[in-house]
């Protein structure tokens, strides 16, 4: 009577070589992710402000894309008439008279202030600074917004600092002793407001970036001065 054959044992390797093919897959597919939603996020977060902006004027203007054309114009031709100083005195007394209508001036002031802090010429988070608070040797990045605090009766030896917190829209604003900063100089702001809101998960690149940036803030102080109005000459 013939012997039955003896049923294959699993090779003792067998199970680690899975684990390792289970392990890649998960790496293909996790660097899969990080590929792929950066990218649909901002395309969909694109794509979604275009539509809404290209939607202004419906009924109107139903061709895709010609609303878009006509507010970015509209918004170019607005900042280029600003420049003059008719324009300057209307734009001054509208913005005169919303400032003092109840109801209007908090939103108007916000906003306008808001805008002004990122894109005006009173930008505010040009002066990346880390700050002492909780501790002595526990620093926050923050941004320095103002240097002189007369108005809260603490003079020029303090200033104050907005430190925003990571992965949210909001912050906190210091009130602190001006040695308790520390300026960021080799860093471009943009990159440390970057570094801030992530929790520290981009890396930092100096030298480029902050020449960069700081040839950028040298262009904008060159700007065409404003022109101002000829006095005219007094009656005798």
């Amino acid at each position: 009577m013939k012997s039955s054959p003896q049923s294959a044992s699993p090779h003792p390797d067998a199970p680690a070589a899975r684990r390792r093919r289970e392990n890649r897959a998960l790496r293909y597919f996790l660097r899969g992710l990080v590929v792929l939603v950066p990218v649909t996020l901002t395309v969909s977060i694109v794509y979604w402000l275009f539509r809404k902006v290209d939607g202004l004027f419906n009924p109107y203007i139903e061709s895709t894309g010609l609303g878009a054309l006509l507010v970015f114009s509209l918004i170019f031709g607005v900042g280029w008439i600003s420049f003059f100083p008719a324009s300057k005195r209307i734009f001054g007394q509208v913005n005169i008279w919303l400032e003092q209508t109840p109801g209007v001036s908090f939103i108007y002031t916000s906003a306008r202030d808001f805008l002004e802090a990122f894109a005006g010429n009173k930008r505010r988070f040009t002066h990346a600074v880390l700050v002492n608070v909780h501790a002595e040797e526990v620093w926050l990045v923050g941004f320095l917004t103002d240097e002189d605090l007369s108005g809260f009766k603490l003079g020029v030896k303090y200033v104050a600092v907005y430190v925003p917190q990571a992965y949210n829209v909001a912050g906190q604003l210091y009130l602190v002793k001006r040695e308790h900063i520390r300026p960021i100089e080799h860093l471009a702001p943009a990159d440390v407001m970057k570094y801030a809101v992530t929790g520290g998960a981009v890396e930092l690149i100096t030298g480029a970036t902050s020449a960069k940036a700081k040839a950028e803030e040298k262009a904008e102080a060159e700007v065409e001065p404003e022109v101002e109005p000829t006095a005219r000459p007094a009656a005798t």
